[in-house]
Order: C-alpha cells, then sequence, then structure tokens
C-alpha cells in the first residue's frame, strides 16, 4: 500500500516546504481543480525509479525478501505509470526541465471513474481471494477500509476543492494514515492460495 502511493505521501511535505508547487483553480481539468505546476521530486520518472530503487533497497534491508522487494519497487514506479494515463501533460521526465507528459484523461470524468474503479475493484478482488480473515479485524476493518476508501473517491470526485494549497497539503498528509490501517487489518490475514 505504502509503494504504490509513496509518492503522494512525500508530495505534500515537500509542498508545505515550498519545495513543490500546486495552484488549485476550478475547471482546471474537468476531475480536479489542481494544477500540478512544479513537483519535479516526486512525479518525475528519474525520481520515481529512484524512489523506487530506495524503498525495494529499504524493504529488502527489513525483511530479506527479495521478490517482495521487487514488487514493491514496481509498485513504486507503477504509480508514474498510472498518473501519466490521468493527468494533464504535468509530469516531468526528470527534475530541472525537459518534455512533461500525460494523458489527460481527468478530461474525460466519465471515462476516468470507470477506469478508476474497474482498476480498485480489482485490486479488492484479488486481495480478498488470496487471502482469508482470521479473524473479526481481518474481515470487518478490512471491509471498512475499502469503504473509506470509496467515499473519498466519491467525494474527491464530486466534492468542492480545499479553500488553498496549504490546506490542500495538510488534507493530503491524512493519507499517511491508510498504509497503517492496511498494515493494521493485513496482520489479521493469511494467504489462502
Amino acid at each position: 500500500m505504502a509503494a504504490a502511493m509513496l509518492v503522494d505521501l512525500i508530495w505534500p511535505i515537500l509542498l508545505l516546504l515550498g519545495v513543490e508547487h500546486v495552484h488549485i483553480r476550478r475547471g482546471a481539468m474537468r476531475m480536479t481543480p489542481l494544477i500540478f505546476t512544479d513537483y519535479p521530486w516526486t512525479h518525475s520518472l528519474i525520481t520515481g525509479i529512484g524512489w523506487a530503487v530506495l524503498f525495494a533497497m529499504l524493504y529488502w534491508g527489513v525483511s530479506r525478501y527479495s521478490r517482495g522487494a521487487i514488487v514493491v519497487g514496481v509498485l513504486v514506479i507503477s504509480h508514474w505509470v498510472l498518473d501519466f494515463v490521468v493527468h494533464a501533460p504535468d509530469l516531468p521526465i526528470y527534475p530541472g526541465g525537459g518534455p512533461k507528459f500525460g494523458l489527460g484523461l481527468w478530461n474525460q470524468p466519465i471515462i476516468t471513474i470507470g477506469i478508476e474503479s474497474f482498476m480498485l475493484a480489482i485490486g479488492i478482488l484479488i486481495y480478498r481471494d488470496v487471502t482469508k480473515p482470521r479473524d473479526s479485524v481481518g474481515s470487518v476493518v478490512f471491509w471498512a477500509f475499502v469503504t473509506t476508501l470509496a467515499v473519498i473517491y466519491i467525494a474527491n470526485a464530486g466534492g468542492a476543492p480545499p479553500p488553498n494549497e496549504r490546506v490542500l497539503a495538510y488534507m493530503a498528509l491524512s493519507l499517511w494514515l491508510l498504509p497503517f490501517w492496511a498494515a493494521w487489518f493485513d496482520r489479521h490475514r493469511e494467504v489462502s492460495v
């Protein structure tokens, strides 16, 4: 969980420190009011690869599980690939300039919601099918997490934008709760395959 969202966990910290920048403007894109003007340390392809290697090495250092380290590394870099599909052309290849990429799917809300909901559902079903709860925490807390993710997604897709960039950054810091929540219910589930 933390691997797939790693750069979005780091991003609000850099936003609050003034290292990276975003502007809020209604109508910027149909699915988001955010204009990502400068975020080369979290969302460029090259630094994404760097974060992936670093996180994989950290994971391997703690677990000594090579296959898991490869998986978390791939998950970190998958964030850039998935952002590429929805973002406007604002994703840099490397810090400091160069071309920026993005297919802009956020301008097609119905398609975006369909694709993102489908990907979330597939991820949930895979996890549900390869693990089974050992107790009620593994079941109830897992489904509470899934419900919370759905509510957050709906609120973000249809809600009012944050009043300013600082509030946005503080709201984004709340994402740090999700990996810990996922780790909690995951400790109460076991592999069933």
